[in-house]
C-alpha cells in the first residue's frame, strides 16, 4: 500500500522577536507573506514548501536547526545579505564533504541560515 499523499509543507519556528523576524524575512529574504495569524505568520520559500514564525516569549535557544536554501546564485545571496548587514557565520565556500558551495548566516532570532547549491549531479533539479 502506498502512502497518503502530501500537499505542502511548513517549518514552523519559535521566535521572541516576531517584528524582527517578520523585517528580516519579509524585507531582506524578501519571502512572501502567505498567511498572517497575529502571533503566527507563514512565508512562502518556494512551490508548496513554507516558513512558520510563532512568537513565544520563552522561544529559547535555536541549537541544532539549519534553514537551507538551495540556489545556484549563492555568490549573489552573500552580497545581498552582506547589504542588508547580515551577520555572516562563514562566508562562501566549497564543502569536499558533501559536494556542496555555501555559507552560513544567522537570523534576528539566531537561527543559522545555510545558502547552498548542490554540485552532486544526483541531486533533483527544481521543476
Amino acid at each position: 500500500m502506498s502512502r497518503p499523499p502530501i500537499e505542502q509543507q511548513v517549518t514552523f519556528f519559535y521566535t521572541p522577536d516576531l517584528a524582527a523576524a517578520a523585517h528580516f524575512y519579509e524585507t531582506v529574504l524578501e519571502l512572501p507573506l502567505v498567511l498572517d495569524q497575529g502571533s503566527c505568520r507563514i512565508y512562502r520559500v518556494s512551490g508548496d514548501a513554507f516558513l512558520g514564525f510563532c512568537e513565544r516569549t520563552d522561544a529559547g535557544k535555536p541549537e541544532g536547526v539549519i534553514f537551507t536554501l538551495v540556489t545556484h546564485e549563492v555568490d549573489a545571496w552573500y552580497e545581498h545579505l552582506l547589504g542588508h548587514g547580515v551577520r555572516v557565520e562563514k562566508p562562501p565556500a566549497y564543502n569536499p564533504a558533501y559536494n556542496i558551495y555555501q555559507f552560513f548566516a544567522r537570523d534576528p532570532s539566531g537561527y543559522l541560515l545555510e545558502i547552498q547549491t548542490f554540485l552532486d549531479p544526483a541531486w533533483p533539479q527544481a521543476n
